[in-house]
């Protein structure tokens, strides 16, 4: 909810601060005046009249999405995800940049707030597309907010105890700039077998070696390393799970629902998931 995150977020427009009488859970207005309305489905979009160079997901992708996640295929990762979250001060303020539907951002959460006298935890999902947002805007305390994750966030410094990203792009300055001393970034990269046995028939990215040690390298200066783990585990997929998992990613914009099932052609497919999951600390 909107409200939850107003010491939070920040106007994208002047960086002033949020009128808190002014403002409520349809409504975000600036100390400046700067009004943002959110959508009827709960999120609010930062982006108007500003646009972007980057295509968002569509509705198709979306779904697809939403329901190869929800059949459980990546749960490792959410355990990993959530166990790396322990390290954590009780209700925690989050980001989850490039947060897609919010799936693993309401794991997080629902570990961070379980408990009767532990603190509700709270996070800001910032994601190109209106689509996902619709869902991760239901998550209880999600302020879900249409943004470029390349831009300058719109969150104030120092507000986040935790950054997740997921598969997703990594604005490592501002991710330092918005995170207190001592919180963590929780990165997953997939590894060059991530989904190998599947990219001789679907349009699926190669991934090039060394992308952990990529992102250690870009981080240092704001961020020391605490931990790298790789998790293989094995998806034995549907053809319609298959098509899912071609169709939720950068295949999802260019090649359409009938020629991926083409591809598959109502086989059971068999594949690898090889992902790592870097931890970093805010110096």
């Amino acid at each position: 909810m909107l409200t939850d995150a107003l010491d939070l977020l920040i106007c994208p427009h002047c960086g002033a601060d949020w009128d808190p009488d002014a403002s409520s859970r349809r409504m975000l207005v600036c100390a400046e005046g700067h009004r943002y309305d959110a959508a009827r489905q709960g999120y609010i979009n930062f982006l108007t009249g500003r646009g972007s160079r980057l295509t968002p997901d569509t509705a198709e992708m979306v779904l697809a999405r939403d329901r190869f996640l929800a059949a459980g295929h990546y749960t490792p990762i959410v355990r990993a995800l959530v166990d790396a979250c322990t390290r954590l001060p009780d209700g925690p303020a989050v980001l989850d940049a490039g947060a897609g539907t919010g799936y693993y951002l309401a794991a997080v959460l629902d570990a961070g707030g379980r408990g009767g006298a532990r603190r509700r935890a709270r996070a800001v999902a910032l994601d190109l597309s209106p689509h996902a947002l619709r869902r991760a805007a239901k998550i209880p305390g999600v302020a879900a907010v249409v943004w470029d994750v390349w831009r300058p966030l719109p969150l104030a410094a120092a507000s986040i105890n935790a950054v997740l990203d997921v598969f997703a792009p990594r604005n490592l300055p501002e991710f330092a700039r918005v995170t207190r001393r001592g919180g963590l970034l929780l990165a997953v990269t997939p590894l060059p077998g991530h989904l190998a046995e599947l990219r001789s028939r679907l349009p699926l990215l190669a991934v090039p070696e060394g992308k952990a040690e990529e992102l250690e390298h870009a981080a240092q200066g704001h961020w020391e390393p605490v931990s790298r783990a790789e998790l293989a585990f094995p998806l034995v997929l549907s053809p319609e799970a298959g098509a899912d998992l071609a169709q939720m990613g950068p295949a999802g914009h260019h090649t359409g629902r009938e020629e991926l099932e083409r591809l598959i052609g109502g086989e059971e497919l068999a594949a690898t998931a090889a992902v790592e999951l870097s931890v970093l600390r805010r110096r």
